[in-house]
């Protein structure tokens, strides 16, 4: 890996990217009570397994400090979690501390949300630092689960592999060079739900898959 910075973690105003630092503005001035700001990982620093996702939504992270909380993709995900036996409590949007992660934890490929939802290869690379930080401040990690092709391509990118080695594809089991286990999944977001490209069942069966490895 690259060398990493000091802290897993992006200040929450972090500066590194002009304009997500620029939309960051923008939604601070229209949404004050907003968290607005660069969405730290959710979970345990024991965990074995890391979920990579994109980035923060709009109206979800963005607004909830919490990845993935508030938005269509959340609402799958953290029922998964809680059905996989990797959460427990309960999923609720206007009590965030109802629910808590087991052996796992949430991060984004990229931490400030982006216009459209669409982070550019630029800022991809230059937020990747703190993904690696973050890899590498979980001292028991086994397994990682990328949410999408994009979290996928950036986990390959934290390792130096090459992506034709490794292929993204729904369902896909790659083991890693390093010896960690690499498990993809489409996005869930309601695009992908809403077509039916991924439906409750596919993604159910990746996200067990992922939390079954965490007991071989």
């Amino acid at each position: 890996m690259s060398p990493s910075p000091a802290l897993p973690e992006p200040a929450r105003d972090c500066p590194l990217c002009p304009r997500l630092v620029a939309f960051r503005h923008e939604n601070e001035a229209a949404h004050p009570d907003w968290f607005n700001g660069a969405v730290p990982s959710f979970g345990p620093e024991t965990a074995r397994l890391l979920i990579v996702g994109l980035a923060p939504g709009l109206k979800g992270a963005n607004r909830t400090a919490r990845p993935f909380l508030g938005d269509h993709a959340g609402e799958l995900l953290y029922r998964t979690l809680l059905k996989s036996d990797l959460a427990r409590g309960t999923h609720d949007l206007s009590n965030p501390a109802a629910l808590t992660l087991v052996d796992c934890m949430i991060t984004n490929a990229v931490r400030c949300v982006p216009p459209q939802n669409k982070p550019t290869a630029d800022e991809i690379r230059t937020c990747r630092q703190f993904l690696v930080a973050r890899i590498e401040a979980l001292p028991n990690l086994r397994s990682l689960l990328a949410i999408g092709r994009i979290a996928h391509d950036s986990i390959l990118d934290t390792f130096a592999l090459k992506k034709r080695d490794f292929p993204f594809a729904h369902g896909a089991r790659h083991a890693l060079p390093n010896g960690l286990v690499l498990f993809d999944t489409y996005h869930c977001s309601r695009q992908n739900t809403n077509t039916g490209r991924l439906t409750t069942e596919m993604f159910e069966a990746v996200v067990g898959e992922a939390a079954a490895s965490l007991k071989d």
